[in-house]
């Protein structure tokens, strides 16, 4: 397609930082993209210039993201713009999925049998609470078990070392020997969890040159979407694919990270132009989604933040209504509180919680009083039913 025609269609809307994104095809690029900059639909809109202005076939680009859900929105904005056809030739993947083909690669290639990978954590927690058991000599409660496989997933993803797993600051009692407990019984049984899938794929990479040979043959273009998010040994693997063609696509923002405790590495993000030398740093500044007061909380918030980029969040939205902030010093009052405030509102009321568990008063408050409510994701088997809007 010609680029006056591809230009009209798809960059005229775009303001100058979206559209430098866009057209930063070659080379290591890490794209800060602040909350609602329009970082999917820049991104989208890059994969449509690579293949139909540039001309790079779709085959040799792999678009890596955070979750399924993510991958299948992304190829569904893709084939609304540029057509089924073309979306079709495109690889969306989690970064567990390329994992995954980069083990059964090897495993055809040398005629392996790969461990059997768990795909329900009702297999992993019986298991993790008989070592539980076996090594403190007591019953674990479902939190415990709960933190004992974040801890497990940690140390997998940070890529620590026998030492590094023996000197890990953590409240789980005898963690090192919980985690060997545990991996010995995964190889014993043949098995892999998902961060083995990582350390596994990464094991290859490294030490099959067959392999990485392969993957980098077919992908020449590499881009990552979510990467603040993504995990040291994610990081890696990314960095060994892309290592070859140097065509590295990378959006995040170090700011959004919240997942350190399951081993989020924003470092990746500050130290882009040593792992990727001659890196372009590119900024998306403006936000499309909320109002001025808003954004200038987020920003005096953020800005404590002591390991980050410049940057700021630009308002496009125009002013809207006042922030209110409520102190409410003991929790026994936090509950009453928020339903005094949602008896008042005219529109929906969200309450944000800090996990499952956090939000469990919530709903106990609201059957109680016949109030009805919609929240995702929570056991809520021991609470009385009511009707409910769930």
């Amino acid at each position: 397609m010609d680029k006056s025609i591809f230009e009209t269609a798809h960059l005229a809307a775009l303001n100058d930082q979206q559209r430098a994104a866009v057209e930063a095809v070659n080379g290591p690029v890490l794209l800060l993209a602040v909350p609602g900059s329009g970082k999917t639909t820049v991104l989208i809109t890059r994969l449509g210039y690579m293949t139909e202005v540039c001309g790079i076939a779709p085959e040799a680009i792999l678009t890596m993201t955070y979750t399924v859900a993510a991958t299948q929105e992304m190829r569904a904005r893709f084939a609304a713009r540029f057509g089924g056809e073309l979306a079709a030739r495109l690889e969306f993947r989690t970064i567990n999925g390329v994992a995954a083909r980069i083990i059964a690669l090897y495993s055809r290639m040398y005629g392996r049998t790969p461990p059997e990978l768990i795909r329900n954590e009702s297999e992993t927690t019986p298991l993790l609470m008989r070592l539980w058991q076996d090594t403190n000599h007591e019953y674990p409660a479902e939190s415990t078990v709960k933190d004992l496989r974040t801890a497990i997933t940690y140390i997998k993803n940070m890529c620590l070392t026998d030492a590094e797993l023996d000197e890990l600051e953590t409240d789980i009692e005898n963690l090192p020997d919980l985690y060997r407990g545990y991996q010995k019984a995964l190889k014993a049984a043949h098995k892999m969890d998902y961060d083995d899938q990582l350390c596994f794929a990464l094991q290859i990479l490294r030490g099959a040159p067959a392999v990485a040979a392969a993957f980098r043959k077919r992908y020449k273009y590499f881009c990552v979407d979510e990467s603040q998010d993504t995990s040291k040994v994610q990081h890696e693997i990314i960095r060994v694919l892309a290592q070859e063609s140097g065509n590295i696509f990378m959006v995040g923002d170090e700011d959004q990270s919240i997942y350190g405790f399951r081993a989020a590495y924003p470092q990746a993000l500050m130290d882009f132009e040593k792992t990727y030398p001659g890196a372009q740093i590119l900024l998306m500044e403006q936000n499309y989604r909320s109002t001025e007061p808003i954004l200038e909380a987020a920003n005096r918030f953020v800005a404590r933040n002591r390991y980050r980029r410049p940057k700021t969040i630009a308002p496009t939205q125009g002013p809207g209504a006042p922030l209110q902030i409520v102190t409410v010093p003991r929790r026994a009052d936090q509950l009453p509180f928020l339903f005094e405030t949602a008896q008042h509102c005219d529109t929906g009321t969200a309450v944000l919680f800090r996990n499952h568990e956090s939000a469990l008063p919530i709903i106990d408050l609201c059957e109680r009083r016949g109030i009805p409510y919609a929240c995702k994701a929570v056991d809520q088997t021991f609470l009385p039913t009511r009707s409910s809007a769930m």
